[in-house]
């Protein structure tokens, strides 16, 4: 696992309690050491899973959302009109 401390950049981001609930569940399952540390495992496991080394630009902030509905934005590049 890569530590780097060196870090340049900071994103500050909103959560619904719901959403927080979930991560922390998540974050205590897999004993990560901090909400930061466990932000950063889902954010690169889900950028892998979806292949992708970077994500899309286009969309909003709005169409991404840890619990609840589906989100409706674009992956891999194919619209949002994929026959899944």
């Amino acid at each position: 696992m890569n530590n780097d401390l060196t870090r340049g950049e900071r994103l500050q981001i909103m959560l619904t309690g719901e959403e927080l609930e979930a991560l922390d569940s998540w974050r205590f399952a897999k004993r990560m050491p901090s909400r930061a540390a466990a932000i950063r495992e889902l954010l690169k496991r889900g950028l892998a899973a979806e292949g992708f080394d970077k994500a899309l630009g286009g969309s909003k902030s709005g169409d991404f959302g840890v619990t609840g509905r589906s989100s409706a934005a674009p992956t891999r590049g194919d619209g949002g009109d994929s026959a899944e």
